[in-house]
């Protein structure tokens, strides 16, 4: 009996409790209802209409959800910009409430409607109309008002910046864009500097004026701005040969070429600096545009500015074979998935670790101090008979290995440096020679150390 009297109370009490999380809920909704002068939904909007004292801006949406600009202009438009105009409005909060039924007469007086939003949602007849006046001297706060809602309310001063904002601040200004990862091929002329590379799997290499391994991040950088190449403003939107010639852009400063063969695509940019502007097109624009001139330094780096200085681009612990030859030291070692190390040859036992990776490391940053281009003898740098030899091999997937060689030649004591060569590239790189003291001598410096006994 006592158990079915408690279970009794218990379904009363949980029946109390639905009911006062239900009221509660919607006591809070309709408070927070009150709130607000428009409680919708900012992702139904569809058409934005913003009306202001000397222009009038309309934004509508296309079928995938990008904003166009189709008043006064036909452009596409920034994405965040258009939709912050759409939540803030969507969700507009009051921030109190003036007079709760105002005259239509008396609106002059609050300068309202100095602005105008219309929101048009999805499956609504009629658009939302935000009108907002003049600025509160004691807050910096906006009269403004809803259409259909009697009364007279002041909004927030953060929204200050956003309706002072023009037809340039809506406009997508990275008009230029392209897939970084699909060029292929560049071309550049900067003022006295002129280059050309080439892309081969992940790698950049420049193969005129002179053929080598680019540092890669340099390269990337360059088609980072140029895709990214954001206007200041918009010079001309039909550019017209007489354009060109007026912007300087008939004969630029600045010519880089791109070609993206998986889109059977070219394109040119033209830049040009005139009068403390830089001034911005290309093949496949129709607009002149003024940007940003910071682009410039990375433009007008010269071609051996642009050399990967790494002997080998690798990571220590990436490397899972070891080949080894030096003098009569001929060794083969490889790690297990516990990155423990082990000889193959001359011997199958267990190998020092950091031994190995610390030796690993040296090979790692070695970096030119001096470059050496063909045509050369590898006789003269004592490379047709190598002093020593390493190799590196580095599973990047399931498929591909990557095999890294280096030669060790000939050796500057004074000078205290070394020419090696990269077993791929086709040029030596003359580097600092210390990391010749990481190669073992003989077995037992890559041997683990004995472990002590315990004493009895």
């Amino acid at each position: 009996m006592k158990f079915k009297t408690t279970l009794m109370l218990m379904i009363i009490f949980l029946v109390l409790l639905a009911f006062v999380i239900f009221f509660e809920s919607k006591g809070r909704k309709e408070a927070e209802s009150k709130d607000k002068l428009v409680n919708l939904s900012a992702d139904d909007v569809q058409k934005i209409v913003f009306k202001k004292e000397n222009e009038t801006l309309s934004f509508k949406k296309d079928k995938e959800g990008n904003w166009l600009i189709t008043q006064p202009l036909e452009a596409k438009a920034d994405k965040y910009e258009v939709n912050r105009l759409a939540e803030d409005f969507s969700q507009l909060r009051i921030e109190r409430v003036v007079e709760e039924e105002v005259q239509a007469k008396d609106l002059t007086k609050y300068e309202i409607p100095k602005v105008e939003i219309s929101l048009f949602y999805k499956e609504k007849e009629h658009p939302v109309k935000i009108q907002i006046g003049m600025e509160n001297p004691l807050d910096k706060t906006f009269f403004a008002k809803k259409a259909d809602d009697p009364r007279l309310v002041l909004i927030a001063s953060s929204f200050k910046s956003l309706l002072e904002k023009k037809l340039i601040d809506f406009r997508q200004k990275d008009i230029f864009r392209f897939e970084t990862d699909e060029v292929k091929s560049i071309k550049l002329r900067a003022k006295n500097i002129e280059w050309q590379a080439q892309k081969k799997e992940d790698e950049w290499f420049l193969k005129k004026p002179v053929e080598f391994l680019a540092e890669s991040s340099k390269i990337s950088d360059i088609l980072y701005s140029l895709s990214n190449l954001r206007a200041k403003e918009f010079i001309s939107e039909e550019k017209k040969e007489g354009d060109l010639k007026k912007y300087g852009l008939e004969k630029p400063e600045y010519k880089i070429t791109l070609s993206m063969p998986a889109s059977n695509q070219k394109v040119t940019f033209l830049l040009h600096k005139k009068d403390d502007t830089l001034y911005a097109t290309t093949s496949l624009s129709s607009k002149i545009i003024s940007t940003d001139s910071s682009l410039l330094k990375d433009l007008e780096k010269k071609s051996e500015e642009l050399r990967e200085k790494k002997v080998a681009s690798f990571y220590t612990w990436e490397v899972n074979k070891l080949y080894l030859k030096k003098g009569k030291i001929e060794w083969s070692l490889t790690k297990d998935k516990e990155d423990n190390w082990y000889f193959q040859l001359p011997t199958k036992e267990a190998a020092a670790k950091e031994k190995i990776e610390t030796f690993i490391r040296k090979i790692e940053g070695l970096e030119a101090s001096e470059f050496i281009d063909p045509p050369f003898k590898l006789a003269d740098y004592g490379l047709d008979h190598p002093q020593a030899e390493v190799k590196f091999w580095i599973k990047e997937n399931e498929k591909k290995v990557k095999e890294v060689t280096v030669f060790v030649g000939s050796e500057d004591k004074q000078a205290k440096k070394v020419v090696v060569k990269n077993g791929r590239l086709n040029y030596l790189f003359r580097v600092d020679s210390s990391f010749l003291e990481e190669f073992p001598k003989e077995l037992k410096d890559w041997q683990p150390e004995p472990k002590e006994e315990k004493k009895k």
